[in-house]
């Protein structure tokens, strides 16, 4: 807890003495530097008058009945209501064992009886001299940290605007972009949601990756706009030379995305894109493509957009074919896991696909 005060509230201090004498003297030198004594004779009483009203600073004897001021001190150290509220010890033992201690407990000071006017002041002026500079600090660190996490959001929300509005462009492309990059982006949001709570992905899965999934998986075909049409729009089977034109998709998707983000300030959620767009075909056994790369060496965010993607191609209609049902296509996917999929992403895809949208 951070002892705070108005802008033009007067400092209070707690004075902890059990001899009525120097609750007086200390009291009326207080009153001197401008702030509110607050006299009580034990820790019972010290306890009740911080519970009403948290103090700036603590004079405390060392000397006292029951609980003596060492003690008091480590316990409002201990508590995080009080740990920062400065203690200045006062007492007739001036022994450095005894300022050694003090000091190891917290205690910001030490004043010796009998007690001078002038170094009581001195030393009270400086330790709240010392915390309004402290109050300060706080003040600006917190207005710091605010600008920054607006600034943080704000930067988040451009991010994400550019991914939507290129998505928004092509799904205007329905011959490519079929299945609708909403439902891609919905489905891969619940699957990587799904497979934070999993042991094998919690540490690699954020909210920041989930948010980045959800928007960045909406481009993972821009490649095919370099496809020509009547390749992409042919319904007989494709050649072998028309097969290798349409896997060239994956690095002329990525390269797209690369010019966009060229800027100093990367753009985390193209970033991702990018990984998205260029290896979502390849397989987790290393037989895909562009890079023939296998098991964890593909990107996490594109071996969950090669799942999504696939079960909603399977429950879409082709020219060659009708739509599988959710049991065929569930089958054909549990069929492929440790060939095509990553089988720990299978599993949890299995337990929710319910909750999917399909692919018509």
């Amino acid at each position: 807890m951070t002892v705070s005060m108005q802008v033009n509230e007067q400092p209070n201090i707690l004075i902890v003495d059990d001899v009525s004498t120097n609750l007086v003297i200390l009291s009326e030198m207080v009153k001197v530097t401008g702030c509110i004594p607050r006299p009580v004779t034990n820790v019972k009483q010290a306890q009740t008058a911080i519970e009403r009203k948290i103090p700036q600073l603590i004079l405390l004897d060392i000397s006292m009945p029951d609980t003596d001021g060492f003690e008091f001190c480590a316990m409002l150290k201990a508590d995080v209501k009080t740990r920062d509220i400065p203690i200045i010890f006062i007492s007739a033992l001036d022994s450095v064992e005894d300022k050694i201690k003090g000091f190891k407990l917290g205690a910001v000071d030490y004043i010796a009886k009998p007690f001078e006017k002038e170094e009581v002041t001195l030393r009270l002026n400086t330790h709240l001299k010392i915390y309004k500079l402290q109050q300060e600090m706080e003040a600006y660190n917190r207005k710091l940290h605010q600008v920054v996490n607006e600034q943080l959001t704000r930067g988040a929300e451009e991010q994400k605007n550019i991914l939507n509005t290129i998505a928004d462009m092509l799904d205007m492309q329905s011959d490519i972009y079929e299945r609708g990059t909403d439902r891609i982006s919905t489905n891969c949001r619940m699957l990587a949601i799904s497979l934070q709570f999993s042991p094998r992905f919690d540490k690699l899965i954020s909210s920041a990756f989930i948010d980045e999934i959800e928007s960045a998986s909406k481009l993972y075909d821009i490649g095919m706009l370099s496809v020509s049409e009547e390749i992409t729009n042919k319904k007989t089977e494709l050649t072998a030379d028309e097969f290798e034109k349409i896997k060239e998709h994956t690095i002329a998707g990525a390269d797209y995305l690369k010019k966009i983000n060229k800027d100093k300030n990367k753009n985390e959620y193209l970033e991702m894109a990018i990984d998205i767009a260029k290896y979502h075909h390849e397989n987790w056994d290393g037989t895909g493509y562009p890079k023939g790369l296998s098991g964890t060496d593909i990107p996490l965010s594109a071996r969950i957009v090669a799942v999504i993607d696939t079960y909603m191609a399977l429950n879409s209609d082709r020219s060659y074919r009708g739509a599988y049902t959710r049991e065929e296509s569930l089958s054909i996917m549990r069929s492929e896991a440790g060939k095509r999929f990553d089988p720990s992403i299978i599993d949890i895809f299995c337990k929710i696909q319910k909750q999917l949208q399909c692919g018509d």
